[in-house]
């Protein structure tokens, strides 16, 4: 696996994203300030509320420019069979008879792409499947938990 190129996948999907957030903030930020927003009678919030989701797009903004800096001068390591997951491992899970391909970043956790035709993951070290996976190593299982059960999961592969 090319763990520079699916990390440029991230970053272009993550460019993606910076993008439609900067102009929503945009259209919302002229929505706030414009001459129909301006508030007719004391329930009027109309332009209040625009201003709301023009700082909350902001912030996500700001939150999509810091996971691309971090992808952006993230290591690029390969584990070996020995090695414990760690942050910038791409991990293959089995459970249940399904495969699953996970990659550990920073941030973005929740960022799906697509790379050598499989569907990779994005979750953090502090997710709850993020924290289980990191410090073990090819071949251990341990108990997921989907939905309100749990089963099996074995570690099939650590790039």
């Amino acid at each position: 696996m090319n763990k520079r190129a699916l990390i440029k996948k991230i970053v272009t999907k993550l460019m993606d994203e910076l993008d439609v957030y900067l102009r929503a903030a945009q259209f919302s930020r002229a929505e706030a300030t414009h001459e129909s927003s301006k508030a007719e009678n004391k329930y009027d919030t109309r332009g209040l509320e625009a201003s709301y989701l023009a700082r909350g797009q902001s912030k996500q903004a700001l939150e999509i420019k810091a996971a691309i800096t971090e992808f952006e001068n993230l290591p690029v390591k390969n584990f070996g069979a020995g090695d414990p997951i760690d942050l910038g491992a791409a991990v293959e899970l089995d459970h249940a008879g399904e495969c699953s391909v996970y990659f550990i970043g920073p941030r973005a956790g929740g960022t799906e792409v697509v790379h050598d035709k499989k569907e990779i993951l994005v979750i953090t070290p502090q997710s709850p499947l993020g924290s289980q996976l990191v410090g073990k190593k090819i071949g251990e299982t341990f108990q997921l938990a989907v939905g309100d059960r749990k089963q099996a999961a074995k570690i099939i592969d650590v790039k």
